[in-house]
């Protein structure tokens, strides 16, 4: 009696665990978000000639491909003329500058001098578009990018929704 007791126990068990998965499973095959491609007026080039996406939409999130910096009698016009641009790009998804969650931008630079100085205009500039809750940014100087001519590229991921509540709870450091 002793092991027909066991023995039911672990067909209950086996069966609660059979029962577990096929959940798991089920939770699993729910439908992934949808992928839509868009580009902005002028850019459309991009995805029809070069075979890129300027701005990819996955559900809420927002990806727009590095936007070189191209337009401009100088690197602060230019560095104006991205951020113009990423702007656009972001509306064609229907994203906002409040909603970037993340900047990458890549500048020619040979040394660390030049990169710290070629990052001035573009810090100006930053400062003119994104007032307070601050994206995540990276910086990176490199020897050259795709748009020869370019002095920099900004690419960036937006969350469409997350900027209307910013929370930001950080202390400002003590000064000198």
């Amino acid at each position: 009696m002793l092991n027909l007791s066991r023995g039911l126990r672990l067909q209950g068990l086996a069966l609660a665990v059979l029962v577990g998965c096929s959940g798991a499973a089920f939770a699993q095959s729910a439908p992934a978000p949808s992928r839509e491609h868009f580009a902005p007026k002028g850019w459309e080039g991009s995805y029809h000639g070069l075979h890129y996406s300027p701005v990819v939409k996955i559900g809420d999130r927002v990806i727009v491909s590095g936007i070189p910096a191209m337009e401009g009698a100088d690197d602060e016009a230019r560095a104006r003329w991205v951020f113009e641009q990423l702007e656009a790009h972001l509306r064609s998804a229907g994203a906002s500058l409040a909603d970037v969650v993340e900047l990458q931008s890549f500048h020619v630079a040979a040394d660390h001098a030049e990169f710290r100085r070629r990052m001035d205009p573009v810090l100006k500039v930053h400062r003119e578009f994104f007032k307070d809750h601050y994206p995540a940014w990276t910086a990176v100087a490199t020897p050259g990018l795709f748009s020869k001519d370019a002095s920099f590229e900004l690419r960036a991921e937006a969350v469409i929704g997350s900027g209307s509540r910013p929370k930001a709870e950080i202390a400002k450091p003590a000064g000198p």
